[in-house]
């Protein structure tokens, strides 16, 4: 069983425009769809759709229709009673695929809803292959409270992954190697927020064909104690960096609609070819594969295997005696 934690989950409201949105202007949407939201209840959305067992760890008041927009997904969940109903996020999908996002802080946890989130993580890690923390934290919630659920799930035999930005990032890797996960995954900038790094440049270098900065960039996870780094660098594609070797993976040419869930497919891709034992070239060709195919996807629609398309990604193995070791030039990490 994989078991994904969303601490601060949404409904998403996706409106689309069939022109450009014009601010301070007044548009009439072409359609609009709601579905359950927040990092970690994508990953389960994903792994579901695959066939695979998934528990979708939240917290969610006894009514709140986040729980029957999970249930007609057919999702599984654990809901740890809060008072609060879920935020709303808002998506506004152009054509062209450019989508803005309006996302609400959430409600503040308790101490208590808190806490009994964490003890139903560490409790359902004790049996799963992989435990997803994923998404940003509500308000009030210590930021380095991802760094101290991953400290206390390496006493169980699960694998942890981990998805998320800004201070509980920063927060994870002030702990490492303690807080250290299996797998980490960052755009180019999260990464960037890492590693001192220019995020943009990561993706222009990878888009011209040079992924060794971002490969670089990665490495200096590794030495403190990440087991893996997948990478998402838009469509430049990606770079997993593993104590094996590092792989740039591109993906075909598609007409983007909605960059909506993107990363959270890519990194179900992931898990997916890994609870497969597939080899690291085929995990990032599976995690590319779902990321695009959810690119191609309207608004929160996230893609189901028939939609994804491995075959169709390039995976590059990366020779690492002629990649440079150099360190970026600052690094917040060192």
């Amino acid at each position: 069983m994989i078991v994904t934690l969303t601490a601060n989950p949404s409904i998403d409201r996706t409106v689309m425009l069939d022109s450009e949105m014009v601010r301070g202007g007044v548009h009439r949407a072409r359609g609009a769809d709601s579905d359950p939201g927040g990092k970690g209840v994508n990953v389960a959305r994903v792994l579901t759709a695959s066939g695979v067992q998934a528990m979708a760890v939240l917290p969610a008041a006894e009514h709140d229709p986040l729980l029957e927009a999970l249930t007609t997904k057919g999702v599984r969940y654990c809901a740890v009673p809060t008072a609060a109903l879920a935020r709303t996020n808002i998506t506004v999908s152009e054509p062209g695929g450019t989508t803005t996002k309006i996302n609400e802080p959430g409600p503040e946890l308790s101490d208590v809803t808190r806490a009994a989130l964490f003890a139903a993580i560490v409790d359902l890690g004790r049996d799963a292959t992989w435990v997803v923390l994923s998404g940003s934290l509500p308000p009030g919630a210590p930021v380095d409270w991802y760094a101290e659920l991953v400290t206390a799930l390496r006493a169980t035999p699960c694998k942890v992954a981990v998805d998320t930005s800004d201070a509980p990032l920063l927060a994870l890797a002030a702990s490492f190697p303690a807080s250290a996960p299996d797998l980490i995954k960052p755009n180019s900038e999260e990464l960037a927020q890492l590693t001192g790094v220019d995020g943009d440049e990561l993706e222009r270098a990878a888009a011209a064909g040079d992924p060794t900065a971002a490969v670089d960039a990665s490495r200096i996870l590794l030495t403190r104690g990440v087991g893996a780094v997948l990478a998402t660098l838009g469509s430049a594609g990606a770079v997993l960096v593993t104590g094996e070797g590092a792989w740039f993976a591109t993906p075909p040419k598609i007409d983007a609609i909605s960059t909506v869930g993107a990363g959270d497919s890519s990194l179900a891709g992931y898990i997916l070819a890994d609870i497969e034992r597939s080899a690291p070239e085929d995990r990032i060709r599976r995690a590319v594969a779902y990321g695009t195919a959810a690119t191609a996807l309207p608004g929160t629609t996230l893609p189901t295997p028939d939609q994804a398309h491995p075959e169709s990604v390039a995976v590059r193995a990366l020779d690492l005696h002629v990649i440079p070791s150099t360190t970026p030039r600052s690094s917040t990490l060192s």
